[in-house]
Order: structure tokens, then sequence, then C-alpha cells
């Protein structure tokens, strides 16, 4: 029992500013052996220092890149030094409660699961408000009104915001068909049967498209409330954090992760599955800048006229700051280069 069964990998979500903080949580909160990987995607050079120095002084292995990093780029990065049976993907802005670990490892080995994720709640009390309990995520065949299948996504979050307090009693383990990121142990040896994370998702329905392919290869997903964490929000105005969050959640990222997501599944962008996330497209950096900023600078104005100007012309930097960036990329890395996977083979749901 000394030998660590799970490798954790943390890596950037959206920001660097909560990496201290997460960091020394899971040091704090995580009682069974373990050995770490942490991806250090372009941070600024205070929270590089920090991370150097924490290395050399916990022993873990530190992978950094000079560019900032899809999700799913940082991932594989970590993936091929992976020893142990287990790993644990884990975001960079995630805190952890006693116990967390181990209650996840117990869940997959009673199950025989390949991916167990924790009650992931929001915000800085841990335990207090539900992110995501589990869900289910497939893709179904229905016939249309001329009698064609259609085929479309099926996704449900289960207790999505809900108050951990009103619906204890219903929080049980239970098999369940998708996770998130956020926080999530996986059997090791289930990359020997569908491959690396799929970089062509840049910011977004990778964690969708990664469950719905374990599910296909038969395996199991399972969600263990008794394991919680929690995502802390908030951006910090610094350039350097701001760069990446922009970056991170663009809508040329977003674009090119939905088409992929279209094509490799077979799905049409035309339902509102796809044209509600056109829609919103922008929002997190909206909600999570461009609002707050107004409103400050207005002293509490910020008129719903001056919003929608704001965002107008918000869509139009971004799309500068990106190509910008592109261009200063490897030519491996660019947006142009996001992967061509072959359609999956698949259970549907009819």
């Amino acid at each position: 029992m000394n030998e660590p069964q799970v490798t954790i990998v943390v890596s950037p979500r959206e920001r660097f500013s909560a990496t201290k903080e997460s960091l020394e949580s899971i040091y704090q909160h995580t009682k069974i052996p373990f050995k770490l990987i942490y991806v250090d995607g372009n941070s600024p050079r205070k929270t590089k220092e920090y991370l150097k120095q924490k290395s050399q002084s916990r022993g873990f292995k530190l992978i950094r890149t000079e560019h900032y990093l899809s999700p799913n780029q940082a991932r594989n990065l970590a993936i091929p030094h992976v020893d142990t049976e287990y790993l644990l993907f884990i975001d960079n802005d995630v805190l952890v409660s006693e116990g967390w670990l181990k209650s996840l490892v117990k869940c997959a080995k009673e199950e025989t699961a390949s991916i167990v994720c924790p009650l992931t709640c929001i915000g800085k009390n841990i335990g207090e408000t539900i992110h995501l309990a589990g869900g289910e995520a497939r893709i179904e065949e229905k016939p249309n009104k001329k009698g064609k299948l259609k085929r479309k996504v099926h996704e449900v979050h289960y207790f999505v915001n809900r108050k951990v307090a009103d619906v204890k009693e219903k929080l049980q383990r239970q098999k369940c068909e998708f996770a998130e990121f956020h926080c999530m142990l996986v059997r090791t040896n289930i990359f020997e049967k569908i491959g690396l994370l799929d970089e062509g998702f840049l910011s977004t329905r990778e964690h969708i498209d990664f469950c719905m392919s374990v599910n296909n290869a038969g395996e199991s997903i399972y969600c263990e409330p008794t394991s919680v964490v929690t995502y802390v929000t908030g951006l910090k105005w610094e350039i350097p954090e701001l760069s990446y969050f922009l970056l991170r959640w663009s809508d040329a990222w977003e674009v090119a992760s939905l088409e992929h997501f279209a094509q490799k599944w077979d799905l049409p962008t035309k339902d509102k599955y796809f044209k509600k996330r056109y829609t919103r497209m922008g929002y997190r950096r909206h909600n999570g800048f461009l609002k707050p900023f107004l409103k400050y600078f207005t002293f509490g104005w910020n008129p719903l006229w001056l919003q929608k100007l704001a965002i107008n012309i918000e869509h139009k930097i971004n799309k500068i700051i990106t190509d910008n960036y592109q261009k200063t990329l490897p030519k491996k890395q660019q947006l142009s280069q996001a992967s061509k996977t072959e359609k999956p083979r698949e259970l549907v749901t009819h």
C-alpha cells in the first residue's frame, strides 16, 4: 500500500492565479501515496518560479512550455509519463477536501470503473453549491417528421447549481455517462484502447468526447459524492492572466472545437444544441471580464446598450488577439493543425 497507485496530473484550465492555493490544497488533504505531474503552459514569471521551487522541494515532475496550451494538449503531455494504475486529471483552480482521492480510488476498485468523478462544487466554500454530480451524454438517433433518422446529442447535468444541503440525501454513488475534467480519476490503461485525448478540441466538448469514447469502448463511469472538490472562480486583472483567459475562451478556439465535435460524431450543426452555443459565443469572456470591467469603470452604471456595443467590439478584438497569437506558435501547435480524427465507432441509443 506504500506504492502510489495514482498519478495526479495538474494542468491549466483558464488562468494561473489559483495555482498556489490549489497545489497546497492537494498536498494538505491527500493522505494516500501519490505521484504528481504538473503541466505549466506559459505561466507568468512569479508562478513559473513558484512551481519550479515546489517541484524541487516536493519532488514532482514539472513539464513547462513557453506557449499557452489547450486543455487536451496539456494533459497529453503528461500521459506518457504516467506509470501508475490510475491517473487523476485536475485543473489548476480546484481545491480538494480530506479523503477526496481515497474515496475515488475505492469507488474505481469496487465498481471496476474506468472513470470516477467526485461531487464537484463551485466557489470558495467546499461542499456548498454543486457544479456537477455526474450526468448523461450520448448520441441519439430519432426519426424526424419525414421519418429520416436524425442524430443529436443528449446531455444532462445532475444537480447543477443546487445547494448540497438541499439534495444531500439524493447524493449517492451512481453510474453515469460523463464527468468533467475539473477532477476526474481515470484507469490508465483506457488510453491503450482509445488512444490519447483528442487535441482537435481546443476549448469545449473535450470531456463529452472523451467520456462517450470510454462508454463506447464498453467501460463504465461513476460519480462518487463522498469525494468532494470545488473549483474556484474569479479572474485577476493582470495581463498574463487575461492573455490566457481570452485565448482559452476565444471565438476561434470555440468554433474550431464545435466544428470538430460535429464532424467527428456526424452531428448536424443546425440543431439547437449547436445553435445555443453559437448564440452564446464569448459569454465566458463577457461574464468573466468584460461586464465586470464595464461596471467598474462606469461606477456601476453599465447600461445594456453599452454592453452590447462593447461586446460587438470585443469580438473583433478577440479575433485580432487570436490571429496574432497563432503567428507566434510553433507550426505544429497552430489552430490550423488541429487534429483530424476518424469518426468513432459508437453505440447509438435509438
